[in-house]
């Protein structure tokens, strides 16, 4: 069987944290998220005065939230220059907020996580996803299960990073479940009401919660409450709708 699972190899998600990050630290700072997709130059040599250039996505609730989130990416010491993209990059990225802007940001690849992860044996396979001072990677690893977790550690000593395991199957599964595709199509805010009036058990019948009672919990508005309900429930029960 080891045998096996090393020739399919294993994909994981991985929660991951790494010092010295603009896009995790002005996530932590203000609401909103990022998704990095590319670097579109390489690394020469001298990585410690050499820089790169990604491509993002920068995704809010509002188009107050992201301009702040913007703000704060441009104002972060590891940070240089950020272009803000007038038109979607291609034919576009999907992105969770209900506002979202595509934009190339300049910055040291000396404060990457991508080349440890690589060096591990971690090839990542889709956009990064950035919020709440988190990183989400969804990774496939080559070698036998039982090496995962000794180069999880190489990882965590060569970046810094505090990394755990989300999920993890073998790379003939579904990389991601339905139900969790559909729950990342959320925007943060949403996704905490939504969680929220679960598990306190809005869901169920008898209802176990007032619409009241969640607002006053969550210190929003009544109307509040129901548009983030409203917006959860519309991409939960259908993920190409962009409400």
């Amino acid at each position: 069987m080891g045998q096996t699972q090393k020739a399919a190899g294993t994909r994981l998600t991985l929660d991951l944290w790494h010092p010295n990050c603009w896009a995790i630290e002005s996530t932590t700072e203000v609401p909103g998220g990022v998704l990095a997709h590319a670097i579109y130059n390489t690394p020469k040599a001298d990585i410690e005065t050499d820089s790169v250039n990604g491509l993002f996505t920068a995704y809010a609730d509002s188009t107050a939230e992201i301009e702040q989130l913007l703000s704060t990416i441009a104002e972060s010491p590891h940070s240089g220059e950020l272009l803000e993209l007038q038109e979607r990059f291609g034919t576009g990225h999907a992105a969770p907020g209900n506002v979202a802007r595509e934009f190339f940001l300049e910055y040291n690849p000396s404060d990457m996580v991508c080349p440890v992860l690589l060096d591990h044996g971690f090839v990542h396979s889709e956009p990064v996803r950035i919020e709440g001072g988190r990183e989400y990677w969804q990774v496939s690893f080559a070698g036998e299960r039982g090496e995962i977790e000794p180069a999880l550690d190489g990882v965590r000593e060569d970046a810094g990073a505090e990394v755990t395991v989300q999920r993890i199957t073998s790379a003939g599964e579904s990389n991601q479940p339905e139900r969790q595709h559909r729950l990342d199509s959320l925007t943060p805010t949403q996704r905490k009401v939504f969680e929220h009036a679960r598990e306190e058990g809005y869901y169920e019948w008898p209802r176990g919660t007032s619409t009241r009672d969640l607002a006053e919990e969550l210190d929003v508005s009544k109307t509040t409450l129901l548009e983030h309900l409203r917006k959860a429930e519309s991409k939960l029960l259908d993920p190409t709708s962009d409400r």
